[in-house]
Formats: C-alpha cells, structure tokens, sequence
C-alpha cells in the first residue's frame, strides 16, 4: 500500500500541468493560527530545518510538501536524480529542475519564490508552491502548509488580510478529499482554536479531522492536557495528538531533530504516562500516514473518473486525420441541426438558443412589430382627400375612384418590408451564433483544434452569406407581389368592403329600388320651358350656379323618401335656419388669380389650410380608411404568416439540409488537413499526462482488487482492502 502515495504525488504533478482545479486529490491540509507551532511540526515530521521563521505571518502561500521514503539503497530515485548515489537525503522544487543536499538553500529558495509571486510586503497568493523531500527517515506523505491564520495586519500587509487568509484556507480544507490537520497550541485554550472551528464548517461530522495539540511543554506548571488529549474537552473523530516543539534556544543552538524527539518521547513517559505510545512527532507520522492510505484507497474510483472525464475533454490521440476530420463535421453538422431543431442533449437553462430563439423571433419579436404597425399610419384626412381628388381628374366624383384606394393602400404596404426584412437578418444572426453553442462534445474538438474551428466558422458565414440575398429577395418578391395587385374580390375582404360602402351611405334609409328610383327621377326632374334651368321638386335650379352663390336645397330635399337626398351628402339637406350643417365656405387663396391669368395651385395639404371637411369629404375619407384598415389587416396576417415560411425554407432548412456537404467540401483537401488538425504543444502535453495519470490509477486499482491483505508499516497489523 506504501506505492498509493508516491502516486498521488505524481498524479499531483499530473493536475498541476493540467489545471488543479479540475481533479481534487487526496492530501492532507494543515491549519492553524499564527505562531501555532505549524513549522515545527511539519520540519519535526522531515525531520529538517527548511522553512521560513520570523515574527508575523512567514508562510505566505500554499506549499505542497510531498515526503518520499526511500530506502538505504534508494535506488528506485537515485537513479532518477543524476549524481544521488553519496546523499541520504535531498529535495527539488517543482518550478526548477535544481537539486538541493543543503535545506538552508530550500530556505532561501522558498523564501525567494514567495516574494515572487506573493510581492514583499507581507501580503499572500493562491499560487503554490510544490517541493519534493526524498529521506529515509520520513514516511510517505502528501502535505499542504497554509498561511497562518490572522485577526490584526501588521506593517504594510493588505487591510483584508484576514479575508484573504480564510478565502485560502477555505478553498482547501474544503475539498471533500483532503484530511484537516488543525493545529491548536497547549497554552491557550482549546475552545478558541479557529483551526478547529474552520475544520466544523467544512466536516460538521468529523470524518476527515485530527487534532494536534503543540507545546505542551510549555503548559504552566500545575496544568496539564489530559482532559484534552482524551478529547473529553472537545470531542474528535479522527483523535487528537499531543506533541513537543523545538524551542527558540533549540533553534539557535541547532540541536539535531534526533535529539528533539529523543527529549520529546521523555517529556511525554515523565508527564503523560499512560498516553505517550499514542502521542509524540513519530506516532504522528505514522498515524498520518495511514490516514492519508485508506483516504486514497476510498477515492481511487472517483479519481479514475475524473481523470477519464479530463481525458476525454482533452481529446483521443490522432491515428487517421481524415477520419478524424470528417467525425469531427459529421459531430459538428448535427449538433448544429439538433440546436435548431432542439433535440440537443444538453439543454440551455439560461436563455432562449437555436430553434427555440427561431420561433421567438418569428412569433413574438417580428409578430408585434406587425401589430404595432398601424394601417393608417402617416396618413391624414386630407392627405386621402387629396388622392382621391388628383385620381378623379377634371371631373368631380360622385363616387369615391377606387384608383385612389389602391394607391393608399399600396403606400401601406410598403411600411411592412422593413420589418420582414429585419426579421431574415435575425434569424440570419441567431443562425451564426449557434456556433458557439453546439454542445460541450464539438465545443471541446473546436478548442482542441482552433484552425480548424476558425475555417468553420469561414465556411458557415460565407454559405449565410450566400443565402441572404436570395431570402431576402424572396421577401421583397412576396411584398411586390402584394403591390402589383389588389384583389377587392379578396374572399376576406369582400365583406367588409361592402359594410364599410354601407357605413359611408346616409342612414336614412335603404336604397330605394331600382323600379322607385325611375318613378321619382321622372317626377322630380324636369327641365324648364321658360329659363332653360332644372326644375327639381317645383325649385328653379339653374344649370351653372353663379360665382360666390350658395343655394338653400332644403326644398329639394324636403321629402323623405327622395331618390335625391339619397345621393346628396348628409350635411347638404334640410336645415333649420336655412343654411348648411356642416360645410363652410372652403378657404381661398389671400390673393386669387385672376380669371384670364393663368390657374394657381391650390395647396391641399392640412398644414396650410386647416378647415374642417364637408360631410360628404369626411364621408369619402371615411369609407376609404375603413377599406384601408380592411386590406391591410389581411395582407398583414399573410406576410405574418408568409415571411417565417420563407425563411425556414430559403434560409434555415437550406442551412440543415447542405451544411455536412459544404463543410466537406471547403475542408476536406489533403493539402490542407495537416494544417486544419494542428493543436497546440500544451494541448498534447496535458493529454499525455492525464493519459498517464489514468493508466497509473488503473494498474493501482487493479493491485488492490487482487491483494485481499496487506501489512502495514511492517507491524504486523493487516486490516481488509
């Protein structure tokens, strides 16, 4: 079982080369306050001097220290440190590739490094630092040395030092696979101890904790531990240990860590009898050391399938590269189909994507703008007037011209292209954005290989690109369409051009019959023997009115039942002071043209002259806004129904249906697949090394499903895999 760790310790090198925050190793995390004994205890158990001493806070980032047992021999890493053969014990640092026999060098070095990324003014990084100790008298361990926890910044450390210190602590004791090693000092009380209080936020039940109990030489006289060291004061699962640092004097003398533990292990038999085989610096080791055995045995199949899961989304090594390309477009090409037709194995829970965004586009976004859009827009009652008077000519209409409707009509129309066109370029956009989210499956190839992902991008903007035009000329076909004729036999629009003619006639009455309106016509009209004028209802009405005269036709009128009153507008009619309603004289130009010169213009438009329109005006302008409102909201509902058909068929299924074939036309050319399959030297490298980290947990596995028994630390004592 002793090969578990050595293989953490590679498998540690493999995360750092492949990011750590990806895979969660089994390690064991030391904290406690500053000036807690942490060093001490971490170089009694190397059984070295190699860390930074000094007042206030000296561990500034994390060091991961891994303790390689080798034997007398030692020729397992001898062999892989040139020129080991004459040393018991040495150590190298991850970040350089020297070897170092004097840990006073170590010293310095570390104490170097953390000024380098952690700055000189006492503050702290997350970065850290990884150092290997290779001796015979260590055990196999894998430890992280924290900063030391603090309440107060002293000299010209960060005023959120504490912050700091805690968000980093935290971010380690909370892996669910590393045990807490809480450090709390003998002379203070053990219910304040913030390392055991971080350790209950992160494991309420214990189950990855141990307690060390430092200086307890240092206890005033008459006191002692025992209450503590038997966890009745505070209870912990895993147990708590008592140990004996080296004190400042023995730090200045540099007294030999033999020696220490020889004093430690008297310290203990004269004090704590009864409890010293289960105290003291070596039972520490060992008991760490079994800890961190059985914790890795429990999370060997996690770890097999995080590195399984690491591995894939670093991507197979490359055999066939024309193979592997086309399995890439193939993948790539119903991803992207599935997106729009959404059936993608991963759902988006953030926002709309794909299809989903197609149909809101369609339904909601280009839907209302249409609703929005009124049929009468920019148009006015004299603007009406106007065209139906420039499409009747010379002659004044008795009847509204229907030239004039279509040409209104036709204006309106037109206001609903603009929108049908933005709607082709959004889904146009929504059509390209899906590239970036075809599934984690191609998002990881199109990491792996960046040319490749850029050339289908390429491929897929220019085959847009190439369908825009068509769609869009498709959608302004479908409004011209619209344009070149307007049916008023529309099988919608019949019926309500007939209600709006009914609402523009008077409400006196009905149109009398054909047979009625003969009868009267004779009797009503005829022709005067004496002055050559009209004689309607008995009333002498000449032929051509004089200028500025304004006849009363309330006679003319006066009977109900008159065939005359029926054509005449509403306000020209009975009245009962023997003027008009309604109509007022029509505003003139301020200096009228003479009769013999030549005719001026008269402006019509409603900012010149406001006045207010003649029934029968109002009338005609009435029915004409009726019949507008009628065709437009028909042919509004059809190019609402109309533009998404287009678009899915000229744009979004030509998309589906040739994308795969185009992809392999622009890629698949021998002389450029090198080039498309190219990855980056650090990709290969990280899949190497997960490659390797996972065949390493695979062979352990393995070992320890065909080993039933295993001695431990050659007592004697076997406990079950």
């Amino acid at each position: 079982m002793e090969f578990l760790i050595p293989l953490i310790n590679k498998l540690q090198e493999v995360c750092t080369t492949v990011g750590t925050d990806l895979i969660q190793l089994p390690q064991i995390v030391v904290v406690g306050s500053q000036s807690s004994g942490k060093s001490s205890v971490l170089e009694s158990l190397v059984g070295q001097s190699f860390l930074p001493r000094g007042t206030g806070i000296v561990t500034r980032c994390p060091i991961v220290l891994q303790l390689i047992h080798v034997s007398k021999e030692g020729s397992d890493y001898k062999s892989e440190e040139e020129g080991m053969g004459d040393y018991d014990e040495w150590a190298r640092f991850l970040h350089t590739n020297t070897v170092f026999t004097d840990f006073n060098k170590v010293q310095e070095e570390i104490q170097a490094y953390t000024n380098k990324i952690a700055g000189s003014n006492k503050g702290v990084s997350s970065d850290a630092l990884y150092l290997k100790v290779y001796s015979q008298k260590v055990v196999n361990l894998t430890l992280v040395d924290l900063p030391g926890l603090t309440k107060v910044p002293i000299g010209d450390q960060p005023e959120d030092i504490e912050t700091q210190v805690y968000d980093l602590v935290m971010s380690y004791i909370s892996n669910p696979n590393s045990i807490i090693l809480a450090i709390s000092s003998a002379n203070t009380d053990i219910a304040t101890s913030e390392a055991l209080k971080l350790a209950r936020e992160v494991d309420p039940d214990g189950n990855r904790t141990l307690a060390v109990i430092t200086k307890l030489d240092l206890m005033d006289t008459g006191t002692d531990a025992m209450d503590v060291l038997c966890g009745r004061v505070i209870p912990v699962k895993l147990g708590i240990i008592g140990v004996v640092n080296r004190s400042q004097q023995d730090i200045v003398n540099n007294k030999k860590f033999k020696e220490v533990l020889k004093d430690e292990a008297l310290f203990l038999q004269r004090k704590y009898p009864t409890l010293a085989s289960q105290n003291g610096t070596p039972h520490l080791s060992k008991t760490l050391n079994r800890l961190l055995l059985h914790h890795i045995r429990k999370c060997l199949p996690d770890l097999k399938k995080r590195f399984q899961s690491l591995l894939n989304s670093l991507g197979e090594d490359i055999v066939d590269k024309k193979q592997t390309l086309l399995q890439i477009i193939t993948k790539f090409s119903s991803a992207y189909c599935s997106a729009i037709d959404g059936t993608g194995k991963n759902i988006e829970t953030s926002e709309l994507f794909g299809g989903a965004r197609i149909s809101y586009i369609f339904h909601e976004t280009f839907g209302k703008t249409l609703d929005c859009i009124n049929a009468l827009s920019g148009l006015t009652q004299f603007d009406i007037l106007t065209a139906i008077r420039n499409s009747s000519g010379p002659r004044p209409a008795i009847f509204v011209p229907e030239i004039a409707f279509e040409l209104l009509v036709q204006r309106q129309i037109r206001k609903l292209e603009e929108p049908s066109l933005r709607c082709v370029e959004l889904v146009h956009e929504e059509l390209q954005r899906i590239v970036q989210h075809c599934g984690t499956e191609i998002q990881t190839d199109m990491m792996r290989f960046p040319v490749l992902h850029d050339k289908i991008k390429d491929v897929i903007t220019a085959l847009l690109r190439k369908r825009l035009p068509p769609t869009n000329e498709m959608v302004e076909n479908m409004i011209a369409i619209e344009l070149a004729y307007i049916n008023t036999r529309h099988p919608d629009f019949h019926p309500q051009a007939v209600a709006a003619a009914t609402f523009a006639n008077s409400d006196e009455g009905t149109i009398p019959k054909r047979s009625n309106l003969t009868k009267r016509h004779t009797d009503s009209f005829a022709p005067s023997e004496t002055t050559g004028n009209i004689i309607i209802n008995g009333v002498d009405v000449p032929k051509e009115p004089l200028k500025g005269q304004i006849y009363d036709v309330s006679s003319i009128s006066q009977s109900s039942g008159s065939w005359f009153s029926k054509i005449l507008p509403s306000g020209i009619g009975p009245a009962t002071n023997g003027s008009r309603t309604t109509a007022q004289t029509v505003p003139t130009s301020s200096n009228p043209s003479p009769v013999s010169g030549s005719p001026q213009r008269t402006p019509t438009s409603a900012t010149s002259h406001e006045r207010q329109l003649f029934d029968k005006e109002k009338n005609d302008c009435d029915m004409i806004e009726c019949l507008i409102k009628s065709y437009f909201g028909i042919l509004r509902k059809q190019i609402q129904d109309a533009v998404p058909k287009i678009i899915m068929y000229s744009l979004v299924n030509h998309m589906k249906n040739s994308l795969q074939s185009e992809l392999v036309t622009h890629l698949c050319k021998a002389e450029q697949i090198d080039l498309l399959l190219a990855e980056s030297e650090h990709v290969a490298a990280r899949r190497r090394e997960a490659s390797e980290g996972l065949q390493a947990l695979e062979r352990v596995i393995h070992m320890i499903e065909e080993m039933r028994e295993a001695t431990y630390f050659g007592t004697g004592t076997k406990f079950k895999l």
